[in-house]
């Protein structure tokens, strides 16, 4: 609202004097520029820093900045710091490995994040798979009552659920189904995904 305030009061004035376009363009450059510098300078003052991109870190060969990495896991995560680094080393260790990507954390350092098509070795030793108390499909860090929650997957249509599958298997997955594998993991979720909320309305939907 402020720079259309102020442009507003500059065309005003411009075409009450009848200067040229050219003139009425350069003001509105010099004033965004005004405005520009005094945001950077508030920012500072304010104890945040302007606000710069990964490119644009990446893009000044010999800045030395802190690399971090961030592997992501199915299951879990794992965080490590890597050092410090040059851009043009972070650079080249992107392109060593062109499928991770890279963001700028709140302290300005580079974080490389790998996506790992597998469970982390937490969640190998701690991972369960259970039922919230609003019904829905959840991995812990740990037993179901620690209430640690890692993940949720989607809602349980339960009425649907404990008419169709056997007690012991909804006891099993109350208490919580432990889960040791890749594939171990992929099968209960694809067990469950058969009652979830949004797949039995379209069913009922079909039927009626």
């Amino acid at each position: 609202m402020m720079e259309f305030s102020l442009w507003k009061k500059i065309k005003k004035k411009l075409l009450r004097n009848r200067r040229p376009m050219w003139q009425l363009g350069c003001l509105l450059a010099v004033t965004l520029l005004s405005l520009t510098s005094v945001r950077s300078v508030q920012a500072m003052k304010q104890g945040h820093p302007p606000s710069r991109s990964v490119i644009d870190v990446l893009a000044s060969p010999s800045e030395q900045v802190t690399v971090k990495l961030h592997r992501i896991f199915l299951c879990g995560e794992e965080k490590s710091t890597l050092g410090q680094m040059t851009s043009r080393e972070a650079l080249r260790l992107l392109k060593e490995h062109p499928e991770w990507t890279a963001v700028l954390d709140t302290e300005s350092a580079v974080v490389m994040e790998q996506r790992i098509d597998d469970l982390s070795e937490s969640c190998k030793h701690n991972g369960y798979i259970s039922m919230d108390k609003a019904g829905n499909l959840t991995l812990f860090d740990g037993s179901p009552k620690k209430e640690k929650v890692l993940r949720t997957f989607f809602q349980l249509d339960v009425n649907y659920m404990e008419s169709s599958l056997p007690k012991e298997r909804i006891e099993e997955l109350v208490n919580g189904i432990r889960i040791t594998d890749k594939d171990e993991y992929n099968s209960v979720l694809s067990t469950f995904s058969d009652y979830a909320v949004d797949r039995t309305e379209k069913v009922m939907k079909r039927d009626f």
